[in-house]
C-alpha cells in the first residue's frame, strides 16, 4: 500500500490517498464490513470497536477506540450518501457513549472516493473542517499519525482473502 497525506490549512482540508494492490471490491469491504473496519480503523494503540454500522444514506456508524489504559473514545458518522464501490460522504464527530456530540470538538466532513486502477484500487478521502482552527486542533491531537497508523493496518486485513 502506498499512502500520502496532504494538509491544506488554507482550505481546512486533509486529503489521504491510499493505493492498493488489491481489487476495488476488497478495498470497499474495509469500510462496508464492520468486522473488517474495526480491525484497522483505530491506530494500533487504540483499537476500534464498531457498535452500530449502517453505511446507508441517513445511517449511523458508531464506533469507539480504546486506549491502552482502557479509556473509550466514541465517534459517530452521520452517513450522507453512499454509492457502493464508488464512494460515500459522512460527518464524523466525537461523541459520548450514547452518541451525543462532544461540545467544542470539531466535526470532520469526509468525502471518500474509490476507483479501480491497473493492478488494484485507489481510495481518496478529503476531510474538510469548518475552520482552519478545527483542522489544526485535530492535527495537534495526533490525527495525522493516527491515520497513518490505522491505515497501515489495512494491508494485513486485505491480505487475508
Amino acid at each position: 500500500m502506498e499512502l500520502t497525506v496532504d494538509k491544506d490549512l488554507e482550505n481546512a482540508t486533509l486529503t489521504v490517498t491510499a493505493t492498493f494492490a488489491h481489487p476495488l471490491e476488497k478495498v470497499w469491504e474495509l469500510y462496508a464490513d464492520p468486522r473488517k473496519m474495526e480491525r484497522w480503523w483505530g491506530p494500533p494503540t487504540h483499537p476500534a470497536t464498531v457498535v452500530r454500522h449502517e453505511l446507508t444514506p441517513g445511517g449511523t456508524v458508531h464506533y469507539f477506540m480504546t486506549s491502552p489504559e482502557g479509556e473509550q473514545f466514541h465517534g459517530i458518522w452521520r452517513v450522507l450518501s453512499v454509492e457502493p464501490h464508488v464512494g460515500f460522504t459522512a460527518d464524523d464527530f466525537f461523541a459520548d457513549a450514547e452518541g451525543t456530540p462532544v461540545e467544542g470538538m470539531p466535526t470532520t466532513h469526509m468525502d471518500y472516493r474509490f476507483e479501480a486502477t491497473d493492478g488494484g484500487a485507489r481510495m481518496v478521502c478529503v476531510s474538510r473542517y469548518d475552520t482552519t482552527e478545527e483542522l489544526q486542533k485535530t492535527l495537534e491531537m495526533g490525527m495525522e499519525e493516527g491515520l497513518a497508523g490505522a491505515m497501515g493496518q489495512m494491508e494485513a486485513v486485505l491480505a487475508e482473502g
